[in-house]
C-alpha cells in the first residue's frame, strides 16, 4: 500500500523542480527528509552555477551532509521527481542513503533501474531500497512541458 507520506514528500520535490523550470533549468528536484524532519531540499543548477555536478540530488546530498555533521546519509530517505542519473546514484550509495524515491524514470540516462543498476549492484557495499512511480504523472508532465517549451524556443 502506498505510503501517504512518500507523496507528501515528493509534492514538496516538485515544487523544487518547479523552481528549476521557472529558472530554465532541467527541473528535478530533491528533498532529503531524516525522522520526519526535513534536511535538506534542492533543484538543478546546472546552468546558474556552470557546474556539471549541479544535479538537485547531489546539492541536497551536500547540504544534508552539513546538517547531519556526517557524510553517512544512514536513516535518511532521498524524495527526487526523476531517477537519478549515474553520477548521482553513485553519490547515493557513497552517502548510504538506505531508502531512494522517485517518481519518473528515465529510460535513457537512468541510473537506479532504467539503464545502469547502480543503486542495487551486487558489488557495491551499499545498496538501497528503492520506490519509483510516486506522482509520476506530474513530474512527467513538469519535464514533458519543460521540454516541449525548450523546442519551441530553440528548435535546433
Amino acid at each position: 500500500m502506498l505510503e501517504p507520506h512518500h507523496e507528501n514528500y515528493m509534492q514538496l520535490a516538485l515544487r523544487e523542480a518547479q523552481l528549476s523550470a521557472d529558472a530554465g533549468e532541467v527541473p528535478v528536484g530533491a528533498v532529503i527528509v531524516r525522522n520526519g524532519a526535513i534536511i535538506a531540499k534542492a533543484h538543478n543548477q546546472t546552468e546558474l552555477l556552470k557546474d556539471p555536478t549541479a544535479h538537485a540530488e547531489m546539492i541536497a546530498i551536500t547540504q544534508a551532509a552539513a546538517a547531519v555533521g556526517d557524510w553517512r546519509l544512514t536513516e535518511t530517505t532521498l524524495y527526487v521527481t526523476k531517477e537519478p542519473c549515474p553520477m548521482c546514484a553513485g553519490a547515493i550509495v557513497l552517502a548510504r542513503i538506505p531508502l531512494v524515491v522517485f517518481g519518473v524514470a528515465d529510460p535513457k540516462r537512468g541510473g537506479a533501474v532504467s539503464v545502469f543498476n547502480i543503486l542495487n549492484h551486487p558489488q557495491l557495499n551499499h545498496r538501497p531500497e528503492i520506490v519509483q512511480g510516486i506522482l509520476e504523472v506530474p513530474c512527467r508532465h513538469l519535464l514533458q512541458e519543460f521540454f516541449k517549451a525548450k523546442r519551441l524556443r530553440d528548435p535546433s
